[in-house]
């Protein structure tokens, strides 16, 4: 089944590792991928670690989306395809459970993926598909595409921040 966690809350992401951790536990394998991401993250330290997970990000970090180059941009989207050709070639060989696409809404907002073969990876995690993998997409501002094709969907609500109040990122709480 396909699960998304959306919203303008925090914990999408650490809600998607968390139900790869128990997949993990069970000695199910789970393929992360971050989108969007290239920056140095605490959960990679521990995924790293865990032979049951395979990490598929890109290895440069091209900052936020408004700051980047059209090259950026392209060279991004090219990552981002080959991510999406990774996970399909796992996914068909059977060596992928728990499929995380982490920040992928982003991607499909800008129009830095392919959308013919984000469709064709999400159809593997319909239960008629003849798979059993679960799917597992975070981000905010999620299109129809996404949220018509997921099965759970949670919506997280930012209630209070402490950015609000001029708190910046902490290393190990939020990144």
């Amino acid at each position: 089944m396909i699960h998304l966690y959306t919203g303008n809350g925090k914990g999408k992401t650490s809600a998607a590792i968390g139900l790869g951790i128990r997949a993990a536990g069970w000695k199910r394998c789970v393929c992360f991928a971050q989108f969007m991401k290239g920056n140095d993250t605490g959960e990679l330290h521990v995924l790293e670690k865990m032979p049951e997970v395979m990490i598929l990000r890109s290895q440069k970090n091209f900052g936020f989306y408004h700051t980047m180059s059209e090259s950026d941009k392209a060279e991004l989207t090219e990552i981002h395809n080959e991510i999406l050709d990774r996970l399909m070639e796992t996914a068909e060989s059977g060596n992928c459970d728990v499929m995380i696409l982490d920040e992928v809404t982003y991607p499909v907002k800008w129009g830095l993926l392919s959308m013919e073969k984000l469709k064709r990876l999400l159809a593997l995690g319909k239960e008629d598909a003849g798979k059993e993998i679960e799917i597992v997409l975070t981000g905010r501002d999620v299109g129809n595409v996404l949220r018509d094709a997921a099965d759970y969907i949670t919506e997280m609500e930012c209630v209070r921040h402490p950015f609000e109040r001029g708190v910046e990122a902490r290393k190990g709480i939020e990144f």
